[in-house]
């Protein structure tokens, strides 16, 4: 390797399959969509090439090398694997019901390229822990010399594995179309869309909180950000009142009047109504420039600007240091209070 410059890529081993990192510096030559032999921890599989990353200073450490192109023959070898898989998956499946594993399904097998490791995924909905060590001895008499693995995954990727039509109507899933990696998501996300809360209506075919959820989050976190919220007393150009509702994405507030009426304004046509704040009579105004992205957590009104504004006061103000006197008798006065004892109330005869 001396005189070779570093190469870094990126493999994929399924067509919508998370990324992952490897040494090509054997195989300099390589280019996007290329089909290569890598080594991994689960033993030789061939991946193609997603990513190729500017030429790096230095190779991370603990990275996993190309070995090589892969060539016809090494195609050939894998497809006879893969058409392998679905046998095991069917004598698996029936070895499990006669054991009386009702809560395990099987849901996938797939060997190595060279066939040396078989892994078995499966999904379970039980909380508790599953015995499978005779399901594996099982699976591993049958298919000897290939080492077996039983693999547990999560309700998510089952369905990315699996396929279908999406809980929205589409034909098919955003995991199965183009998530590479699936996204915490929670129910704030739905709150902070104002999309309802009904199972029904936020929850995949998984059974999990839908993915698409977080798609335009951080665009409606950014615009209330630069809303008030709900409940507010503010200024509009009508008079004082409060406001009802919030229209993130038109940068709008919806504000009932004195009067009961409602009426829409925009957010920089209104302002916070409250106590004044320290050094200033001027009303605050909502901001125009979003939030950073990582404040996704809101914020009490008003704390920030006052926190800004006592720590201009304090740089702004010399510190002045006590005169040595005043040091004494302040001391001397924490001492006495200190160990100075209460009399004791005599009881009452």
């Amino acid at each position: 390797m001396n005189g070779m410059l570093p190469v870094l890529v990126g493999v994929r081993f399924s067509k919508v399959g998370k990324i992952y990192h490897f040494d090509a510096t054997l195989v300099p030559d390589v280019e996007v969509g290329d089909s290569v032999v890598v080594e991994t921890a689960r033993g030789l599989q061939i991946g193609t090439v997603a990513q190729i990353f500017p030429t790096p200073e230095q190779i991370p450490e603990g990275l996993k090398r190309v070995e090589r192109k892969a060539t016809p023959q090494d195609l050939l070898i894998r497809q006879e694997w893969q058409a392998k898989e679905a046998e095991v998956v069917s004598v698996c499946k029936a070895r499990a019901r006669e054991l009386g594993l009702s809560g395990v399904k099987i849901v996938a097998a797939e060997y190595s390229f060279d066939g040396t490791k078989l892994a078995i995924l499966f999904s379970t909905e039980a909380y508790e822990r599953v015995d499978l060590k005779s399901l594996r001895q099982d699976m591993q008499k049958q298919y000897a010399p290939a080492q077996v693995e039983l693999r547990q995954i999560g309700p998510r990727d089952v369905a990315k594995l699996l396929g279908g039509m999406g809980a929205c109507g589409l034909e098919s899933r955003c995991c199965s179309q183009f998530l590479c990696e699936f996204s915490s998501i929670s129910i704030r996300m739905a709150k902070e869309q104002g999309i309802s809360l009904t199972p029904s209506e936020i929850t995949g075919m998984c059974g999990r909180l839908r993915c698409c959820l977080i798609y335009e989050f951080q665009q409606y976190a950014e615009a209330r950000a630069r809303l008030p919220k709900r409940n507010k007393r503010v200024v509009t150009p009508d008079g004082e009142g409060k406001v009802v509702d919030v229209v993130p994405l038109k940068g709008a507030v919806i504000v009932e009047l004195p009067d009961g009426v409602k009426r829409e304004y925009p957010g920089d046509k209104i302002s916070l109504v409250g106590e004044p704040l320290p050094q200033s009579t001027t009303p605050v105004t909502i901001s125009e420039e979003p939030e950073p992205a990582e404040l996704l957590e809101e914020e009490p009104e008003g704390e920030w600007e006052e926190a800004l504004l006592d720590e201009a006061q304090e740089s702004e103000t010399p510190r002045q240091e006590p005169s040595e006197q005043k040091q004494r008798e302040q001391s001397r006065g924490r001492r006495g209070g200190r160990f100075r004892r209460k009399p004791k109330k005599k009881p009452k005869q």
